[in-house]
């Protein structure tokens, strides 16, 4: 049979290794190896390690949860928060005697704690959702039994976002998108951040755009996402389930997409399908002039 198919699979595929497509089988120009270190070089330095968290920057951070505790079920959160905006508008509500004003403030309390209900989402496998790219899309996986509500924190003239995530039905995360006012409009930099974070919280181990600052029931992340989302974040974790979680998460992940199938159909991955030039030359010929080719001469 006509061995033409293998000529255009190869013409197909120098097409593609042309436009940049790499395939399986053909390696890239090899890199030029780096230069040898001369001897006695020195090493970089090892990263330095934060000394402990101190007893008040310790109660500094635990003062961030708020009220709320690790383990929590969404409707013992919904409780606490029922609370808290209850204490809110009561002072609103004892600020005034007119009787349309006071009706007004107990509607917004309602509506307040309804939208904090409307906030939560399951994160299922396969399934889509609003905040897979966001401020907190690296704080949550699908298909882990995570979940997810927020609600928004403007009091006492800050303006903050606070994101309850739930493993297995149970709290184990708040994740809190802070005012950036924090930082002056010209300092929105790591190194302004870092200064902010580490005079709120003492000195933290720093990698990359994070600050870590860990103790025995409480891990916490402060995230510099000013070049993203023009944001700065606070996780607050449960050491406890955190290691747990992200291996679960490393079983779960979607498998790691392979070669392009167009790609597959046009390599000779073994190796042994190889062109018949001589019995498929009359072919060659007419594909060459029926582009307006001339086809070389026969010897």
């Amino acid at each position: 049979m006509p061995r033409f198919s293998s000529i255009l699979a190869r013409s197909t595929l120098a097409g593609l290794l042309t436009l940049g497509v790499a395939a399986p089988g053909f390696a890239a120009p090899a890199k030029k190896a780096a230069p040898a270190a001369k001897k006695g070089a020195a090493k970089p330095a090892p990263k330095k390690k934060a000394p402990p968290v101190s007893a008040e920057n310790k109660k500094k951070l635990e003062e961030r949860m708020a009220g709320f505790k690790f383990g929590m079920s969404k409707d013992e959160i919904l409780a606490v928060l029922e609370k808290q905006i209850s204490e809110k508008y009561d002072e609103k509500l004892k600020s005034t005697t007119d009787v349309a004003a006071q009706d007004r403030i107990r509607k917004d309390r309602k509506t307040e704690l309804a939208r904090v209900k409307s906030t939560y989402v399951t994160f299922d496998a396969g399934k889509p959702s609003p905040w897979d790219v966001s401020i907190i899309e690296e704080e949550f996986a699908h298909g882990t039994d995570e979940a997810m509500m927020e609600r928004w924190e403007n009091e006492g003239g800050k303006n903050n976002r606070r994101f309850f995530l739930f493993h297995q039905g149970k709290l184990w995360k708040m994740f809190i998108s802070l005012d950036v006012s924090v930082l002056p409009e010209d300092k929105k930099n790591f190194d302004s951040f870092l200064a902010v974070m580490t005079g709120q919280f003492g000195p933290g181990d720093v990698e990359g755009s994070t600050i870590t600052w860990t103790t025995p029931t409480l891990e916490v992340r402060a995230v510099d996402k000013l070049k993203t989302y023009d944001a700065i974040g606070l996780a607050l974790e449960d050491p406890s389930v955190k290691k747990d979680l992200l291996a679960l998460r490393e079983t779960k992940a979607p498998p790691k997409k392979g070669t392009s199938s167009v790609i597959n159909a046009v390599v000779d991955k073994d190796n042994s399908d190889h062109p018949d030039i001589k019995g498929n030359s009359g072919a060659v010929d007419a594909v060459i002039n029926a582009q307006g080719g001339k086809a070389p001469k026969k010897k």
